[in-house]
């Protein structure tokens, strides 16, 4: 799971293995493998450290509790 913001500043988690896509146009869209989109305040570079850093921990077995700024 990654955390991200919306733009109301609720924070939230969506699960990484099912993102089908990200894009910028201007705002940042998630879509998942359902279909359904999240818009979000996080760019797309955040969004792809925070995911390889999940798939990293899920790979060595350390996954990281922490609160993202």
């Amino acid at each position: 799971m990654i955390r991200v913001t919306r733009f109301s500043g609720q924070q939230y988690l969506i699960n990484a293995d099912q993102i089908e896509t990200i894009e910028s146009a201007p705002d940042t869209i998630i879509t998942l493998l359902s279909g359904r989109k999240h818009i979000v305040r996080e760019n797309t570079d955040e969004l792809l450290n925070r995911i390889l850093a999940y798939r990293k921990g899920v790979l060595t077995g350390v996954i990281v509790s922490r609160k993202e700024t």
